[in-house]
This record gives structure tokens, C-alpha cells and sequence, in this order.
């Protein structure tokens, strides 16, 4: 039998408020386990950069919430260098700033978070500084977390991440073996230029000689183009900060 048209109006109706509705409580049952789910990935992530992925694997998120809570500190800094606790009357946490969307304003509005690693048992004792870093690989984002030794120099570890290069190729950016390379690079040269550090291209040279070099990935020159400029634009936004604590570690050891 044949429908009226106010049949069909007022059907379709009901059918989108009601699937609207169900979308709109499933959003707001999911959305803070997804928030929990997300906020325990970064906390994996940052944690990669000091501590071997093996480790991390085994945890639960109950111990790498309590790892984290107890060995990490964290500010936000500018493009100055300078520490920002309010912006815009709303205060500001290092877990309120999404790297992602501050990667699209320009470098001197955005916010820069620093993840300070604490020795274990004295947290007045500061082992490592970690800095996120986002870029652009062949295909898409890539992104990750780099480790600084006091002396804010030398690397002390390195975690990236992709949305979706290459399997086998690009891909290997996630491989320890990959991100070991980096630990014990250094990002200034002996001039006090900084350089980071560069992926060279091609894979199976030894590099165990250059401060600022690593081994590249086969196959994969455009990705690690892209963690070479990730690396080189990220290191250049928190110099300001790096050098501030750079001057301080050199006049406390004095």
C-alpha cells in the first residue's frame, strides 16, 4: 500500500530523533572511558622515551597511571620559553593541550608542553626533560616524544608514532630497534649551533661516530624526511626553553 507523503515525513523524523538520541547517549557513556583510554596511551608514550617498550608492554593502567603520578611533573611553556599557567582567563595543563590542533596555529601562539622525569624516590631530583613532537610523514601525522639527559643535549630517548605510513617501510618509526639510534645523540654541535638530529638515507652504515647522525629506514627516505623536520622544527620552538635550562644546569655547576 502506497504511503502519504506525511507518512513518510513524519517517520523519518522520529527515525533521525531517535538515532540521534541513541548516538548522543552512547557519546556521553563512551566519551570518558575514550578520554581515559587516550590520556593512558600519551602517558605510555612519554613513558616509552625513558623506559624500555617491553616494560611499558607488561604494565597495567593502574601501574602506569601510578609510575606516571610519581615520576612526572609537567609545565607548559611559549615560544619564549617563558612558563604559561593562564591563557584567555582559562588555566593551562600540560594534559589541556591537544599537540595536534596547537600544530595548526601559528608557532608563536602556541602552547608547548614539558614533561619533567624525576629520579625514583626524590622528586626534587630531575633526570630527564620530555618534549612531545608532531609532523607530517609520507601519508600522514607522525608524532612522538623525545627524552633530553639534564645537560639538555644529549638524548636520552626517543618514541614516535604514525597515523598510517608504510607497513615494513615507513612504519618501522615504532620499531625500538628504529628509536634506539637516537639515545646518546646529541642536538648541539660543538660550536653550540643546534642541528637535532638527522635519519640519514639508507639503512646498514654505522653512524656510532656522529653525534647528530642515525641510520636511515630502506625504503622510507619521505618518512624520515618527516621525523628529520618533526625533529629540527619541534627542538627549534622549545630552544628558548632548553637554553634557559641549558644556562642554569652550567651555572649550578659552576
Amino acid at each position: 500500500m502506497q504511503q502519504s507523503n506525511t507518512y513518510i515525513i513524519t517517520f523519518s523524523v522520529i527515525l533521525t530523533v531517535v538515532l540521534g538520541l541513541l548516538l548522543s547517549g552512547t557519546s556521553q557513556v563512551l566519551g570518558p572511558k575514550q578520554k581515559e583510554a587516550m590520556a593512558l596511551d600519551n602517558k605510555k608514550q612519554i613513558l616509552g622515551a625513558l623506559i624500555p617498550g617491553e616494560e611499558i608492554a607488561v604494565m597495567t593502567p593502574e601501574e602506569v597511571n601510578s609510575y606516571y603520578e610519581s615520576r612526572v611533573s609537567t609545565i607548559v611553556v611559549d615560544i619564549n620559553g617563558k612558563e604559561v599557567k593562564e591563557r584567555d582567563g582559562v588555566a593551562v595543563t600540560a594534559e589541556t593541550v591537544d599537540i595536534a590542533k596547537n600544530y595548526k596555529k601559528p608557532k608563536e601562539e602556541r602552547l608547548f608542553p614539558v614533561y619533567i622525569y624525576h629520579a625514583e624516590g626524590n622528586p626534587e631530583d630531575v633526570a630527564n626533560y620530555v618534549l612531545p613532537l608532531y609532523g607530517a610523514g609520507l601519508w600522514n601525522a607522525i608524532w612522538g616524544y623525545i627524552a633530553l639527559d639534564t645537560d639538555m643535549n644529549t638524548v636520552g630517548g626517543i618514541t614516535l608514532a604514525h597515523a598510517g605510513e608504510t607497513p615494513g617501510l615507513g612504519a618501522r618509526i615504532t620499531e625500538q630497534e628504529v628509536q634506539s639510534r637516537y639515545v646518546g645523540k646529541e642536538i648541539y654541535d660543538e660550536s653550540g649551533n643546534l642541528v637535532a638530529v638527522e635519519m640519514q638515507k639508507g639503512e646498514g652504515y654505522d653512524y656510532s661516530g656522529s653525534p647528530h647522525k642515525v641510520d636511515g629506514m630502506s625504503g622510507a627516505t619521505i618518512t624520515a624526511k618527516g621525523v628529520n623536520n618533526m625533529l629540527e622544527n619541534y627542538l627549534g620552538y622549545y630552544q628558548a626553553y632548553i637554553e634557559t635550562k641549558k644556562s642554569s644546569t652550567t651555572v649550578a655547576v659552576l
